[in-house]
């Protein structure tokens, strides 16, 4: 275990904000984390908590007076390998990316979609990351956690997880009293590519890869490049990726949308409701490219908020709410940030 005093979070938020904490503890084991919490715990300490993996989806809006804590436990271990399926348990302080590659790399197969989301396993568990088609919790069996107010183990079913569209109870009734040790993913021996999302057909064909003969590191390739075509790199400018969640709307509501734009994309998640891309409400409110200061939309995807040198936290806010009100008064729709404001 080690522990920093009065530490810079510079290196820990993708965005690029310069708030410090009162401590960073960084643990390699579950037993180290364990005993961090009794301690502290026995100690009396009340002082704030939080937990971060890589701080791809944080936005720091002032310095943290309390204590970050943050996995550095990267074992993994196949569980068990039965017919199509091989059961696999990751430690949650390994990145997910690095994850998506060692699978494909083993023959296991599923994550390809999900490729180049930033962020680490454990986080994957509480935000149900997802992309062209594809969400973790498809793949994700157990969650293994430590109570932050006990120390004592608990194991998470799936469902008991609740994951939604990116959501899960980590999120709400269990916000900040779990840390996420180990996932536990199962994944298939059979390659079966989800092509029908995000113009990925389209992609492969400029390529000149066949569908029927596809491989899946000529689907993660293509993913990747996708991906980097849309995405800035967090390390020239500051982002947390997609910023705002795809709004979901009820049926009715898209058919009163659909008629005064009829251009407007749109996916059917049940018969019920349909989900819009929040980038495209971003960009026909006049967004795409725009900049507050030092806080700025992404030219190439509307749907990223970006630090373009020197933004606070309180920047990138002041932005965000700017969009969300002009989206809702053009559209009547609430976007809500897929960040979290600390």
């Amino acid at each position: 275990m080690t522990i920093e005093k009065d530490c810079s979070l510079l290196g820990h938020n993708t965005f690029g904000i310069d708030a410090k904490a009162r401590q960073l503890v960084e643990y390699h084991t579950v037993e180290e984390l364990q005993s961090f919490v009794r301690q502290r715990a026995q100690a009396g300490d009340t002082t704030p908590l939080l937990h971060i993996g890589s701080g791809s989806n944080l936005l720091f809006l002032r310095d943290f007076d309390g204590t970050i804590l943050h996995s550095c436990i990267r074992d993994f271990k196949v569980t068990a390998d039965e017919g199509d399926y091989v059961y696999v348990r990751i430690g949650a302080g390994i990145g997910w990316d690095e994850w998506v590659q060692y699978a494909l790399d083993s023959h296991w197969y599923g994550l390809e979609n999900l490729s180049l989301i930033p962020g680490e396993v454990g986080a994957s568990a509480i935000q149900n990351i997802g992309a062209y088609g594809s969400e973790a919790k498809d793949f994700i069996l157990f969650v293994d956690t430590v109570d932050l107010q006990t120390g004592d183990i608990r194991h998470f079913t799936a469902e008991e997880c609740g994951y939604g569209y990116r959501d899960s109870i980590f999120k709400h009734e269990l916000r900040g009293r779990y840390a996420v040790t180990h996932v536990h993913f199962r994944l298939s021996h059979s390659f079966r590519p989800r092509l029908d999302y995000g113009g990925i057909r389209r992609a492969l064909a400029e390529r000149g890869f066949d569908e029927v003969n596809l491989t899946a590191a000529q689907l993660r390739q293509t993913i990747i490049e996708i991906r980097r075509a849309k995405l800035p790199d967090p390390k020239e400018l500051g982002n947390a990726g997609s910023f705002f969640t795809n709004p979901i709307v009820e049926q009715q509501t898209y058919e009163r949308l659909k008629t005064a734009f009829p251009d407007m994309p749109h996916y059917e998640v049940d018969e019920r409701h349909v989900k819009i891309p929040a980038g495209w409400l971003i960009e026909q409110c006049g967004w795409k490219g725009r900049s507050q200061g030092a806080a700025g939309v992404y030219e190439h995807q509307a749907l990223v908020l970006v630090n373009r040198g020197g933004a606070s936290g309180k920047d990138i806010q002041q932005l965000c709410e700017a969009i969300q009100n002009d989206v809702e008064t053009r559209f009547g729709i609430a976007l809500k940030p897929e960040v979290n404001f600390i």
